[in-house]
């Protein structure tokens, strides 16, 4: 929300959305008291996007105890909504969509938000994802995208990138009910699974799965720029990316 303040301070037409705002760090009425805030100060340029994160991250790093998905989800959205709020109100109603994978969290985002915003996902993910949500709520997936067009440097980056999230179960399951197996998340993961969830080459290349994601019925794609350093900001990549989007 912090950063989200500033970006918003900043700039005078993005739209700024948080992906994913972990529902176990705030309580349910500084989230909507958060949200409201900035829809308020910054109308119609912010979306909140909400996620149940992952047993270790909350379990382990926050010390708090990991109940069913779902169900809790379906609760903190009920609290948010009785939440109260004194403050000038926002003039337009704030979105928000759901982290949201399997069918379950994806019905719950049609029912009780604007949409989804699946991550580590395929357009196969995608298209299903249409299907269960409906021709009305929007569906942001994440593409992380790598500018290298050398096989063994882009999946090596790929790897690294998707090692934690070989680990967390809530991806794993969603690439199982994708068609992978076990044995694809071994050893960094298969050249299969790599290339589906990470698309790597040149810009045509790599803006071509994006283009396949609106095809499945993706109202906008997040783009995520991969590179070898983890710190440094990938801005000459971003350009070129952007670059390549602006219409002729």
């Amino acid at each position: 929300m912090t950063l989200a303040g500033l970006l918003l301070a900043g700039t005078r037409r993005i739209v700024i959305a948080t992906g994913i705002a972990n529902i176990y760090g705030r309580d349910p009425v500084t989230m909507a008291a958060a949200q409201k805030t900035l829809a308020e100060f910054y109308p119609d340029r912010f979306l909140l996007g909400l996620g149940v994160s992952h047993v270790p991250l909350v379990e382990q790093l926050r010390g708090h105890r990991y109940d069913k998905p779902v169900a809790t989800m379906r609760g903190y959205l009920d609290a948010m909504d009785r939440a109260p709020y004194r403050a000038a109100p926002p003039a337009l109603k704030p979105l928000r969509v759901l982290a949201a994978l399997g069918p379950q969290m994806l019905r719950l985002a049609a029912e009780r938000a604007d949409g989804a915003h699946p991550y580590n996902t395929t357009p196969r993910h995608t298209a299903q994802a249409r299907e269960l949500l409906g021709a009305g709520p929007l569906l942001c997936p994440e593409q992380a995208v790598i500018l290298e067009t050398n096989a063994a440097n882009a999946r090596a980056i790929a790897r690294k990138f998707l090692a934690i999230y070989l680990t967390l179960p809530n991806y794993t399951n969603n690439f199982l009910r994708l068609g992978f197996s076990k044995a694809d998340f071994a050893n960094g993961g298969s050249d299969g699974l790599i290339d589906a969830v990470i698309a790597w080459g040149d810009v045509k290349t790599v803006l071509s799965r994006v283009d396949e994601h609106r095809s499945a019925g993706a109202d906008h794609v997040c783009i995520q720029v991969l590179t070898e350093s983890e710190q440094e900001f990938p801005l000459r990549e971003i350009r070129e990316i952007a670059t390549a989007l602006q219409p002729a």
